[in-house]
């Protein structure tokens, strides 16, 4: 008799799967990390190096005196204080267009879409310009403003929150329309049919989603607006004391051949810019701790 042979047992599918090496379009982490590291060491690391570098080239006694100056402290208190009362603005009012765009429709909204990115696409120098020719005082509508109001925009530290304002609103509009288009509708109409109200609903469901969006997208206008100097300059007088951008004053320092003190200038903003940024992401962090994400 002829032996019988056991029969061929099947290879399990989950197993067959986990032998195989996963599949990447991009090419293995080592190579790919070491050309991240050298990319940014190339264009963000070297170029900030060279600041603190060339600042360092200065006594402690020449660098206090060029970042403490009554003149620089003013530029500062202008650069950081409009650029968080604009971000502020935008993270209010960008919500709202974000809100608009995503939960709304109505004739245009293509249009108005396309001209949320206008300040991404518009050169900096023509925003200031056009701001300055609609502010002033004979402008369209400064004339308006300054003539009923007897508020005075151009040339103002008015028109310095103005401009960064204009520029920084795309920043929060992209960030926070995407979130609301991904969050879950259901939850609002469950709030709704749990007898809540517009209000409870939007503090107790939507607010908590998008807090955290709101936040990024506040840190990239901060960002973006204390670093602008196109779109400020023309609008806002560039006064001593009065109307100056801290960029201004380092692009001042730099004619005057001031290398060094326009670098230490430089590394306080970056330094107070990057404080700010972290705060910002750590509360951003907790936020999103908080709501389970």
């Amino acid at each position: 008799m002829s032996a019988v042979l056991p029969a061929a047992q099947p290879v399990p599918i989950q197993a067959a799967t986990k032998s195989r090496a996963p599949y990447r379009v991009m090419p293995g982490f080592k190579l790919s990390l070491g050309f991240t590291i050298f990319y940014l060491t190339l264009i963000v690391l070297i170029p900030l190096s060279a600041v603190f570098l060339k600042t360092f080239t200065m006594t402690w006694e020449a660098f206090w005196s060029a970042v403490t100056s009554e003149r620089v402290m003013a530029s500062y208190r202008l650069t950081f204080g409009a650029s968080l009362i604009a971000a502020f603005i935008n993270v209010i009012f960008g919500g709202i267009v974000a809100w608009v765009l995503v939960r709304y429709r109505f004739p245009g909204k293509r249009f108005v879409d396309a001209l949320v990115d206008l300040p991404f696409a518009l050169p900096t120098a023509v925003a200031g310009i056009t701001l300055t020719a609609l502010y002033s005082s004979n402008g369209w509508l400064g004339t308006f403003i300054e003539g009923t109001l007897g508020i005075k925009v151009a040339f103002t530290p008015l028109g310095v929150v103005l401009a960064l304002t204009f520029i920084g609103l795309p920043f929060v509009v992209r960030t926070v329309q995407p979130v609301l288009e991904d969050a879950e509708r259901e939850l609002e109409e469950a709030a709704a049919s749990l007898g809540a109200s517009s209000l409870q609903t939007f503090v107790k469901v939507v607010f908590p989603t998008i807090m955290p969006s709101l936040m990024t997208g506040f840190a990239l206008a901060f960002a973006r607006a204390t670093g602008e100097y196109g779109s400020v300059i023309f609008i806002a007088g560039n006064m001593p004391m009065v109307s100056e951008i801290t960029p201004l004053f380092i692009i001042t320092k730099l004619e005057q051949y001031d290398y060094a003190g326009a670098t230490a200038i430089a590394v306080v903003m970056l330094v107070v810019s990057f404080l700010m940024l972290l705060t910002i992401n750590l509360l951003q962090a907790w936020a999103r701790g908080k709501s389970g994400k």
